[in-house]
């Protein structure tokens, strides 16, 4: 990352995330959760410190800055789900394991500590968590790891317009499927005492 990316305040608060479980605590205590009360956002790491708030894909994009300042590469993993929302990791990896910070209004849907193996097992980890109101268990595919580097031209930690280009990016590169059809069509609702769980903290 260009130390002359952001500005000298900006940059204080970067130095204090100096960790991936330190990113997700900034993700989950400093940041509201963006309900985009004027229309959809897609704002920037810069427009996230000012505003103080981000959703799904906007923590994502902060994260992965936060992560490529220790020097990790700025890499976005998209779980792709049906009937939901998709939902967008900032993923690192750390002793050859790879791990994931998040912003979620969803309590299961956060932080994953470097202890999966592979990308799938990464995403599989999120497969519980992963539900809609009607209590089904919706995550169906996740995508191959996107470095955020090829976007660097639009500057994206840093850009006032918002990054459309990222997201629309995300839909159309490849998925590779969680769950067969056959299965996905036995799939049992979400018990309550999960439900209930995964709703702590929700901002209505």
């Amino acid at each position: 990352m260009s130390r002359d990316s952001f500005i000298a305040a900006e940059r204080a608060v970067f130095r204090r995330l100096n960790t991936p479980e330190k990113i997700q605590r900034f993700l989950d205590h400093e940041l509201a959760y963006n309900k985009e009360p004027d229309g959809p956002t897609c704002g920037s790491p810069r427009r996230v410190l000012r505003e103080r708030r981000a959703h799904c894909m906007e923590g994502a994009l902060f994260g992965a800055a936060a992560l490529r300042a220790i020097g990790y590469a700025p890499l976005l993993l998209d779980l792709e789900a049906v009937r939901d929302d998709d939902h967008v990791l900032a993923i690192f990896r750390r002793d050859e394991c790879w791990g994931a910070v998040a912003k979620s209004n969803y309590s299961g849907l956060r932080y994953r500590e470097p202890v999966y193996r592979g990308l799938r097992e990464l995403a599989m980890s999120y497969f519980e968590h992963y539900y809609n109101l009607r209590r089904e268990k919706t995550l169906r595919n996740y995508s191959r790891p996107v470095n955020l580097r090829r976007f660097d031209s639009i500057h994206w930690m840093t850009a006032e317009e918002d990054l459309w280009a990222i997201p629309e990016y995300l839909t159309t590169i490849h998925h590779t499927p969680l769950v067969r059809l056959r299965v996905a069509r036995r799939l049992g609702r979400v018990d309550d005492r999960l439900f209930a769980a995964g709703l702590v903290g929700l901002a209505r």
